[in-house]
C-alpha cells in the first residue's frame, strides 16, 4: 500500500528532469527554422536539401521511438534519458562545426537519435508515476508546456546567435542543454523499468524504418527528379512493401513494438490520425514561414525568428488553466478547439502576399496557430493514453509520439515538394540564359538568391504562389482532423486497474 501511495504523484525532481528532456528534444526541432536562409546561402543548398536539414532530425526520432521505449523497459528509463541527452549533445556539436550540408545532415540525424530516446522516455516516466488520471493530466500538461517553451526559446536563441555571429552558433545552446539533461536525469530521476514480457522487435523496427525513410525520400525527391523517375518509383514501391511487411511482422511478433489491435479502439485510432494531420499542417506551415522570410525575403535570422517566438506566447498564458481543461473538458472538444484555430491561422498566412515582412501582419495568424498547437498536443497525448487499457498506456504513448513525429517530418517533405514544383512550373519559359540554367540546376530558391533582378522578381512571385498552395493544404489537413475528431473521439472507457492502484508493468513503456 505504501508503494502504491508513493506512485500517485510524480516527485518534483523527476518531473523537472523529464520536462527538461522533452524541452531539449523539442528545441532542436525549432532551431533550424530562422536560419534556413543562412544554411541555403552558406552551403548553396537546393530547396530539397534545406528540407532535409529538418527531416534528418525528425525521421530517426519518429522511427526509433517505439523500440527505445522497449529499451527503457529492459534496461531502465533513467539510463535512456542520460543516453539520449549525451547523444543529442554530440549531434548538435557536429552541427556546430559543420562545413557542408551533408555534415549538417549527419549531425541532425545523430541528434534525432538522442531525441528519439528523450521524447518517449520522459513521458513514460511520468505515466509510470501517475496512474490516477487527474494527476497524470497535471503532469502531462506541464510536460506539454515544456514543449511550448522550448518551441519559443529555440528560434529566439537561434535568431539572436545567427544575427550576431555565424549561424553555426545557433547549435551551441542545444549542446549545453543536452549535457544538462544527462546530468539532471542521472541525479534526479527515479528509475523505473518493466522487462517482463518485453523484447526488442527487430523485424518491426527494420521494416518501419525502411518504409518511412523510403516514403519521405520519394516524396521530397519526386518533385525534383520527376514522379516517373525509376528511382522515385522504386523508393515509393519499397515504402509500400516495407510498411505491409511491418504490419505482417507485428501480427506475428511475440512482443510487438506496436499492438495493431489498439487501432480497433476508435478514440485511439482517431487520435493517431489527428496527430498525423495536425502536426503535418503545423510544421508544414512553420517550414513555409521560415523559407519565405529567410530564403525568399532575406530577412535577418532574428527577424525571421520573431513569428516563431510569438507563436508560443499564448500557450504560455494558457498554462495555468491547461491541466484543469484536460480534466474537465472532453478531449473531443479540446482537439476541435485546437484544430479550428490552427486552420484559421493557416488560411490567413496563405492569404498574405509573399513580400509581406511586417511582424504585425503575422501576429494574428501565428497566435491562432499557437493556441491550436498547445491544445492539440496536450489533448492528443491525454486522449491516446486514456483511450487504451492501462497495460497498453506506454505503447499508446509511444505510438502517438511516432505518428506525431512522422507528421512533423511529412509536413516539410510534402509542402516543400508542392511549393517548389509549382514554383518551377510557374517559371517555365519566363527565364533565359544563366537564370534559366540556375533554376534548372538548383531550383527557384537559387534564382531568388543569385539571379538577375527580373528573374528574382519572377521567382519570388512563383514561390509565393507555390507556398500559398502549400499552406492551404496544411489548413485542409487541420480541417480533416476536426472531422475525424468529431466523428470518432469519445470519452475514455473505464480501464481495469488493480484495487491497490498500482500501475501494471507496461504502464510506462513507450
Amino acid at each position: 500500500m505504501k508503494r502504491s501511495i508513493a506512485l500517485k504523484r510524480v516527485d518534483p525532481g523527476t518531473l523537472v528532469a523529464c520536462c527538461l528532456a522533452v524541452a531539449a528534444a523539442q528545441m532542436c526541432i525549432t532551431v533550424p527554422a530562422p536560419i534556413n536562409g543562412e544554411i541555403q546561402t552558406a552551403f548553396g543548398a537546393s530547396g530539397s536539401q534545406v528540407a532535409w536539414v529538418t527531416l534528418a532530425f525528425i525521421l530517426p526520432t519518429a522511427i526509433l521511438e517505439l523500440n527505445f521505449g522497449v529499451v527503457g523497459d529492459l534496461f531502465g528509463r533513467k539510463r535512456l534519458l542520460v543516453f539520449g541527452g549525451l547523444v543529442l549533445a554530440l549531434g548538435e556539436l557536429l552541427n556546430a562545426v559543420s562545413q557542408n550540408v551533408t555534415m549538417l545532415w549527419a549531425g541532425q540525424a545523430l541528434a534525432g537519435i538522442g531525441a528519439a530516446a528523450l521524447f518517449p522516455s520522459s513521458l513514460a516516466v511520468i505515466a509510470a508515476a501517475t496512474p490516477e488520471e487527474k494527476d497524470r493530466a497535471k503532469a502531462v500538461s506541464t510536460w506539454a508546456l515544456s514543449i511550448s517553451v522550448a518551441s519559443a526559446v529555440g528560434p529566439l536563441s537561434s535568431g539572436v546567435l545567427a544575427t550576431i555571429a555565424d549561424f553555426r552558433w545557433a547549435f551551441v545552446p542545444p549542446i549545453v542543454l543536452g549535457v544538462a539533461v544527462a546530468v539532471c536525469s542521472w541525479i534526479l530521476v527515479t528509475d523505473s523499468r518493466a522487462p517482463e514480457g518485453r523484447a526488442l522487435d527487430w523485424p518491426g523496427q527494420i521494416t518501419v524504418a525502411v518504409g518511412l525513410t523510403s516514403l519521405l525520400w520519394g516524396v521530397i525527391e519526386g518533385g525534383e527528379r520527376g514522379w516517373s523517375s525509376p528511382a522515385i518509383v522504386a523508393a515509393l514501391a519499397l515504402a509500400g512493401v516495407s510498411l505491409v511487411a511491418f504490419v505482417i511482422a507485428e501480427k506475428r511478433a511475440g512482443s510487438p513494438m506496436f499492438d495493431l489491435d489498439l487501432l480497433r479502439i476508435p478514440s485511439f485510432a482517431a487520435s493517431s490520425v489527428v496527430a498525423l494531420v495536425g502536426m503535418f499542417g503545423f510544421i508544414g506551415t512553420g517550414y513555409v514561414v521560415s523559407i519565405r522570410l529567410g530564403a525568399v525575403m532575406h530577412l535577418s535570422a532574428l527577424r525571421a525568428a520573431l513569428p516563431f517566438v510569438i507563436l508560443q506566447l499564448i500557450p504560455l498564458l494558457l498554462a495555468p488553466v491547461l491541466s484543469r481543461m484536460l480534466t474537465r473538458v472532453d478531449a473531443r472538444w479540446l482537439l476541435t478547439g485546437g484544430l479550428l484555430p490552427m486552420a484559421a491561422g493557416q488560411f490567413w498566412i496563405a492569404a498574405l502576399p509573399v513580400t509581406t515582412t511586417s511582424l504585425a501582419a503575422f501576429i494574428g495568424p501565428v497566435l491562432l496557430l499557437g493556441v491550436g498547437f498547445i491544445c492539440v498536443v496536450s489533448s492528443l497525448t491525454s486522449a491516446a493514453v486514456n483511450a487504451v487499457p492501462i497495460d497498453r498506456t506506454g505503447m499508446a504513448s509511444g505510438a502517438t509520439s511516432l505518428v506525431r513525429e512522422f507528421g512533423q517530418a511529412l509536413g516539410p517533405a510534402v509542402i516543400s515538394t508542392v511549393a517548389l514544383s509549382l514554383a518551377s512550373s510557374a517559371l517555365a519559359g519566363k527565364l533565359s540564359g544563366a537564370d534559366a540554367g540556375m533554376e534548372a540546376a538548383a531550383g527557384p530558391l537559387a534564382v531568388v538568391s543569385a539571379g538577375g533582378e527580373s528573374a528574382r522578381a519572377a521567382a519570388t512571385s512563383a514561390l509565393g504562389h507555390g507556398m500559398a498552395v502549400g499552406v492551404v493544404i496544411c489548413g485542409c489537413a487541420s480541417l480533416l482532423g476536426v472531422v475525424v475528431t468529431l466523428l470518432l473521439v469519445r470519452r475514455s472507457p473505464v480501464r481495469e486497474v488493480a484495487e491497490t492502484g498500482e500501475p501494471t508493468v507496461q504502464a510506462a513503456s513507450a
